[in-house]
């Protein structure tokens, strides 16, 4: 049987893991196929999971850097000690209603380059471990905060005390942190009650394959390997181009920096690195069936 490679966009349900999900997905594919994921999501979380197969494993870091969009409710009033409605719910008994435009000047803050500390139940790591393992023992986690790009919050429905965003962001960020510390700035505390990832970059959930999907659908909807790269410049190369990628050498290449690249049929045989002339091979991918 030939190889398989490719990328998948699955609809992670609530209430497993990504890496269940990953394991569950495996069952569509030959023994020992290469499955990987990109951008874990909470047991709580549903929606886009960009599984990686075959040759695609490789390309998993583009896809993490990737824009994405999520859809979260949050409670207002109430604190949990995972920031979302998996852990221990406190209800906060002074905590009063606050109006739509308070609520609003608060998120805009939110927007931007910012400093972000993640929850202390993450994969975050403390000195070389686990925080949610430590935080199960117990432990006082004392995460750092983190870098993270939010570009767009917007608010859809807002009832006290309840609240719909959606919200657009780069890698890392963690919307469990935006409830928690929206809660906090407001003085009433906060937590996700649901959340959903509705896209990854190209990839939205409306396309997106369900796990009770049977081997045959799932297949249908494998992507090729050049999706994980779509935004990439494209540089398209001949045969004896590819050979000499493949065997490590540099090719003639016009522009700079970084650059998918595309054999005559269109495949994305590799990823290099332009400059001054030169395409370097920085990642070169098996032909599917080889």
């Amino acid at each position: 049987m030939p190889a398989l490679g490719g990328l998948l966009v699955l609809d992670k349900p609530s209430g497993i893991t990504s890496r269940d999900a990953v394991d569950r997905a495996a069952s569509w594919f030959p023994r020992k196929t290469k499955i990987g994921h990109a951008g874990t999501l909470d047991p709580l979380a549903t929606g886009v999971l960009v599984l990686a197969v075959g040759s695609a494993t490789r390309l998993i870091e583009y896809v993490q850097d990737m824009p994405k969009i999520y859809r979260t409710h949050i409670r207002l009033g109430a604190t949990s000690d995972t920031d979302d409605a998996d852990g221990t719910v406190t209800p906060n008994p002074t905590a009063a209603p606050m109006d739509v435009e308070t609520v609003r000047a608060v998120l805009a803050a939110f927007v931007g380059e910012v400093e972000q500390v993640p929850p202390a139940y993450s994969a975050a790591r403390v000195e070389g471990r686990r925080a949610y393992a430590l935080a199960r023992r117990g432990a006082d986690v004392a995460l750092a905060p983190r870098r993270v790009r939010i570009d767009r919050i917007e608010i859809r429905e807002y009832r006290w005390p309840e609240l719909e965003l959606d919200v657009h962001c780069g890698k890392g960020t963690y919307i469990r942190s935006i409830a928690r510390d929206l809660g906090r700035v407001l003085g009433v505390g906060g937590y996700v009650t649901d959340l959903r990832r509705l896209r990854i970059g190209p990839f939205m959930v409306d396309e997106a394959v369900p796990l009770e999907a049977d081997s045959d659908a799932a297949r249908r909807k494998l992507l090729p390997p050049a999706a994980a790269v779509s935004g990439l410049p494209v540089v398209r190369v001949r045969a004896d181009e590819i050979r000499q990628l493949r065997n490590g050498q540099a090719i003639p290449a016009a522009g700079e920096g970084e650059m998918a690249v595309l054999d005559e049929a269109g495949e994305l045989v590799a990823v290099g690195h332009a400059v001054g002339g030169w395409l370097k091979p920085e990642k070169v991918l098996a032909s599917v069936g080889a």
